[in-house]
């Protein structure tokens, strides 16, 4: 598997279990292997592990379940109860507050029944397992009279006020089920719940462990067996679904962590706290009232600490040049093209333009004209345009949309960028993507950088949501404080904004961003740039079907780029024709 891949990911699954959780320091390592599997049980597993830390005590049923298999539980029998108990109390929170997840949740029971009944059958708790799997497909738990008693004592779970209602219901069916004699020799819940943690710490439990965890072997077991208690297959898989829409509800201290969560892995901030606030202020009205702007020129550039993200930015790096180097020759002519297009505009721009008018320099040989006809048109005036004012915005759709073709959008960016800088003309580029309420600005170059800053564009990678209509107002604001008289704005998007919606405590909540109302709102920022004397030029980086969407965006100046062979052609008409209007 591309390293690459795995680390994207990784960090997809990571991003997932938090935002259900809403602890964003919630330590865990998602199990990537897992990725091939089945797309629906990776998912189900990942929102499982997150409302499970957030609607019980997730270290308090990891320490009771170590303190059993202490006493002497057998692990794997007491980790499928375990499991299987905290599947059934968690689902009916969770579906309460995200429509689509018991549709997820059959489509990964029915992955399971597919790939693994006949591995489950062969064991009393792989029986069970299919009885409870069963009667949530098929409404049909019919089994033999011990494996559905405890399906049902399971199901009853669906009401569990908190976590000792599942450690009971968890070793009532242990000691039934697996180890009848458990109790005479071991002792009853409240001997298993009288270990104490120096007991603990003498056992060994290294036999339980993979052989390099040879440290802090407690803490890891305690941390894996919790882990553990959220996966219904072997291994884990997410995949994000664009357009699901569904509320998440964030507590205060969640807030409060967020910023820290977006400086650890999109980098801090390259402008003071009150310039935020002074934009954030400006920008941020309407439908948008709720939301958040945060400006970085990205991990790589200031970054936090090394974690998954800032090694998943900087190998995604490494593809975009390698894909700069095997398409250098095609990449090359288009630079040249581009710029040459854009070098013939800006000469013929400035070159001198003669016109007669009622004053200026006097035309000796239209002098006869005097009192014989009415003109008075006697003098020549002489117009030479500024050829250097112009400044360019590019604006790139950096949401995970674009993960599948991250590299092509970087390089037509820089496509872009290189010919501007070999005409000198002034130009910013950004990317952007929306996690939670923050939509994350990140600057690749400023308007007034030389040539060298261009490379840093292959820094772009795709990730969460994108709200296009904020990120356009962001970028005028930058275009309306430049002293330039013409200003241009190219947007780099694949025609589907997709933002999820955050509720958050005490506040107004932005609204559902998707589909036709954040395809009418971008075009509405569109439209309100144009009457304002700015250029706007959509470049499209999607799928087809997408390109009505695209359309109703930027009207009839949008470019469809198929071959990028053919880039600086369809990229330069539409630029020349602003500059030599």
């Amino acid at each position: 598997m591309d390293e690459c891949y795995k680390m994207e990911v990784e960090n997809r699954i990571r991003n997932l279990m938090w935002t259900v959780s809403g602890d964003y320091e919630l330590d865990t390592e998602p199990d990537v292997s897992s990725f091939f599997k089945s797309k629906y049980i990776s998912i189900y597993d990942a929102v499982k592990q997150g409302a499970f830390s957030r609607y019980f005590d997730k270290n308090l049923f990891g320490l009771y379940m170590a303190k059993k298999v202490y006493l002497g539980a057998e692990e794997t029998s007491l980790v499928q109860i375990g499991q299987l108990c905290v599947d059934s109390a968690v689902f009916p929170k969770i579906a309460k507050e995200r429509i689509g997840v018991p549709d997820i949740r059959k489509r990964a029971f029915e992955d399971i029944l597919d790939t693994e009944f006949e591995k489950l059958a062969a064991s009393f708790m792989g029986s069970v397992k299919l009885a409870v799997l069963r009667g949530y497909v098929t409404g049909n738990r019919l089994a033999e009279k011990r494996v559905r008693e405890a399906a049902e004592s399971i199901a009853a779970l669906e009401g569990a006020a908190d976590t000792m209602d599942l450690i009971r219901v968890v070793d009532r069916l242990y000691n039934t089920h697996i180890d009848r004699g458990f109790e005479r020799k071991h002792g009853n819940l409240e001997t298993v719940l009288a270990v104490t943690n120096e007991q603990l710490k003498t056992f060994d439990w290294q036999d339980y462990l993979d052989e390099e965890m040879r440290e802090e072997q407690l803490e890891r077991y305690l941390n894996r067996m919790a882990d553990s208690m959220t996966k219904f297959s072997e291994e884990e898989k997410e995949e994000r679904q664009r357009g699901q829409g569904g509320a998440v509800f964030l507590d205060e201290e969640a807030i409060e962590k967020m910023y820290s969560y977006i400086e650890l892995n999109y980098g801090r901030s390259y402008l003071s706290g009150q310039e935020q606030k002074r934009i954030n202020y400006k920008v941020c009205r309407g439908l948008h009232g709720d939301c958040t702007l945060y400006f970085t020129d990205g991990i790589l550039a200031n970054m936090v600490r090394v974690n998954s993200q800032s090694e998943y930015a900087r190998k995604t790096k490494e593809i975009n040049l390698r894909t700069w180097r095997q398409n250098y020759r095609v990449a090359k002519r288009n630079i040249d093209l581009l710029r040459d297009t854009l070098k013939r505009s800006l000469l013929l721009r400035s070159e001198r333009e003669v016109s007669l008018g009622e004053y200026g320099k006097i035309v000796p040989n239209r002098l006869w004209k005097i009192g014989r006809t009415d003109s008075r048109k006697l003098f020549e005036r002489e117009f030479r345009r500024d050829s250097a004012d112009f400044v360019v915005d590019v604006l790139i759709d950096a949401s995970g949309s674009q993960r599948a073709r991250q590299s092509q959008v970087a390089l037509q960016a820089f496509i872009i960028s290189r010919a501007l800088s070999g005409v000198l003309i002034p130009h910013r580029v950004m990317g952007f993507c929306t996690f939670w309420d923050y939509t994350v600005m990140r600057r690749f170059r400023e308007y007034d950088e030389g040539a060298e800053a261009d490379e840093r564009i292959f820094e772009f990678y795709g990730s969460s949501n994108n709200r296009d209509g904020l990120a356009i107002r962001a970028a005028a604001l930058g275009l309306e404080e430049r002293p330039e008289e013409h200003k241009i704005l190219i947007v780099l998007s694949d025609g589907r904004p997709n933002d999820i919606i955050v509720n958050r405590p005490n506040s107004r909540n932005p609204e559902p961003y998707f589909g036709d109302f954040a395809v009418k709102d971008t075009a509405f920022e569109v439209r309100k740039l144009r009457s304002q004397g700015t250029a706007v030029l959509g470049v499209f980086v999607g799928e087809e079907q997408d390109l009505q969407a695209e359309r109703r965006i930027f009207g009839k100046d949008f470019a469809y780029i198929r071959n990028i062979g053919n880039f600086a052609n369809v990229v330069g008409r539409y630029l020349k024709k602003q500059l030599e209007e």
